[in-house]
């Protein structure tokens, strides 16, 4: 629970108390890879951070999965409108590796928000990110094309590149594994 605590701690003053209310919170668990996280349709009922491993983001339908996003190791994952909206989650979150996290519930978290600030803080710092990081994916695949979404890549989330299989990069960048080969033989 130790990278937590930095994540916490970089971002807002943690006395030992409100740590120890905190980490009492969370639970670890666990996944293997290609395993399902959170499903398609149900409701997120967790929010995790990940020790060790990458989850995916993706949309099914009956024929195709559009990846959406990635989440590595030291950062959180949800399927997060879901959770705070406690509502069906339009996507579904698996492992692309084995997995290594730890889980707070909402109920918890909504605890963690009423009894300490620094949750509170954390919770605001983590939306914004997200909002963020959202934005910039949409103005990427509005403005950029095919190419320099790959080619961004390399600047902006390398960690993609060098741990992501090539068909989920192609889903990412919204084209397909054809489609990467010849961009991937135009740059080389």
């Amino acid at each position: 629970m130790g990278h937590i605590r930095v994540y916490y701690e970089r971002v807002a003053d943690l006395s030992q108390s409100d740590w120890q209310y905190i980490a009492a919170l969370f639970e670890c668990v666990r996944f293997s890879k290609g395993e399902t996280v959170t499903e398609q349709g149900d409701v997120e009922q967790f929010l995790y951070f990940i020790e060790s491993g990458i989850i995916r983001y993706y949309v099914c339908d009956d024929t195709t999965e559009t990846t959406f996003d990635f989440c590595f190791e030291k950062a959180f994952a949800s399927a997060y409108d879901s959770l705070v909206n406690q509502t069906p989650s339009s996507y579904r979150l698996s492992t692309l590796s084995d997995t290594i996290a730890w889980r707070i519930s909402y109920d918890n978290l909504q605890k963690m928000y009423q009894k300490t600030q620094v949750g509170n803080v954390v919770g605001r710092v983590l939306a914004e990110k997200l909002y963020s990081a959202k934005n910039q994916r949409e103005l990427a695949l509005l403005r950029l094309t095919a190419k320099e979404r790959y080619l961004s890549l390399f600047s902006e989330r390398p960690e993609i590149i060098r741990q992501i299989p090539l068909k989920h990069i192609a889903s990412y960048i919204g084209i397909t594994p054809q489609a990467l080969s010849r961009i991937r033989r135009e740059i080389c």
